[in-house]
């Protein structure tokens, strides 16, 4: 068996708070140094890498002297918003000796669950990675209340994943992987080296009575895998402490567990727009951006547009027909209903004058188009 991370060109890698903290002890400056010059390695190797780091409020507990986690919700919220600062800080400056650039993102599960917020988030994201930057993704903890009972980073993660359309997911855990049992009390449990994410046997096995594995958070590893699986990415939990986990998988070594996706990426991310059988409207075009579209692969411009039909926003499926009234394609707007109709027939270069402002130059980017 082979690493999947060996081919992945953009990885998501997720830390866990306990590894992060040293089990709540403090930031581990050593191990973060270490995940730092391996995704420095991994960057060399032509892979595009974002972190998702937990660690905020273990850390901010102990700079304001919490002994237990405190229940109240503020006081979490105040603990996350002083343990960023020295997590965004521990960060930076791993990595600026590196000569790597980093960025703080804090992200809440309803950024991107709003598909505005969502495109601006991938569009950020995409920029950042196209400078060359590594992104450092965190629960923004401090704003959101019912994230810090319920949420989880593997979970955003996973979303994280599909929104950059990542190739795989790295869980780094303290834990060596899944096994089919608590090996703690279960002598036979074996060591669970690959699967199929999305398995039901996987879940059963985590969230079974009397199960270790659930109490210790797989659980919420393995759903995070099938979560990352619906857009194509791969996933491999690993245990954070394994020396040079990250380049040796990259190098195609087996370490983990892992869990892979049955749906190619490209597949799963069209087969999402094709099920949007009622969309929020649509656009007529004329004969040239059809054949631009069906024959030649490209994006929607504006100019191609004769006609917007319906109320839609910025990030809803809307579907493109010919002058027939034939069902040509469907996509991801970059504009919303009443933009669309502003720059119609218009080149890209005048969508600035015109709006005051220009998000993308396509009203339909085709890597956000199925053609039907």
């Amino acid at each position: 068996m082979h690493s999947v991370i060996q081919q992945a060109k953009r990885i998501i890698i997720k830390v866990g708070s306990s590894l992060v903290t040293n089990e709540g002890k403090g930031l581990d400056a050593q191990a973060i140094e270490k995940w730092a010059e391996q995704i420095v390695q991994l960057r060399a190797l032509g892979k595009e890498v974002v972190l998702v780091s937990s660690g905020a409020i273990a850390e901010g507990m102990l700079r304001l002297g919490f002994e237990r986690r405190p229940t109240g919700i503020h006081e979490l919220q105040a603990c996350a918003a002083v343990g960023q600062m020295g997590l965004a800080q521990i960060y930076e400056s791993s990595f600026s000796r590196r000569n790597v650039r980093t960025a703080q993102v804090l992200l809440t599960h309803a950024d991107l669950a709003d598909r505005e917020r969502y495109l601006n988030a991938r569009s950020t994201l995409f920029a950042l990675l196209r400078l060359g930057v590594v992104p450092i993704i965190n629960e923004n903890d401090t704003v959101v209340t019912d994230e810090i009972k319920f949420g989880d980073n593997d979970t955003l993660g996973a979303l994280v994943a599909n929104l950059i359309e990542g190739d795989a997911l790295i869980i780094l855990t303290d834990q060596r992987g899944l096994y089919t049992a608590d090996p703690r009390k279960n002598p036979e449990a074996e060591f669970v080296h690959e699967a199929k994410a999305g398995d039901a046997a996987l879940e059963a096995m985590a969230g079974g009575a009397g199960s270790s594995l659930g109490r210790g958070g797989m659980l919420t590893k393995i759903l995070a895998a099938k979560r990352a699986a619906l857009s194509g990415a791969h996933t491999v939990i690993a245990w954070g402490r394994e020396d040079n986990v990250l380049t040796r998988l990259a190098q195609g070594e087996a370490i983990g567990t892992q869990l892979t996706a049955q749906t190619a990426q490209l597949t799963a991310r069209k087969q999402w727009m094709a099920d949007h059988l009622q969309t929020a409207g649509r656009v007529v075009l004329d004969d040239g951006a059809v054949r631009k579209l069906t024959a030649e692969g490209k994006s929607l411009l504006p100019i191609g547009v004769t006609e917007v039909a319906g109320s839609f926003g910025r990030g809803d499926v809307i579907t493109c027909v010919d002058q027939a009234g034939r069902a040509v394609a469907r996509g991801i707007t970059n504009y919303a209903s009443s933009e669309a109709r502003r720059i119609l027939r218009k080149p890209s270069s005048e969508i600035a004058g015109i709006l005051g402002y220009v998000e993308e130059p396509e009203l339909i980017h085709r890597d956000n188009m199925v053609l039907l």
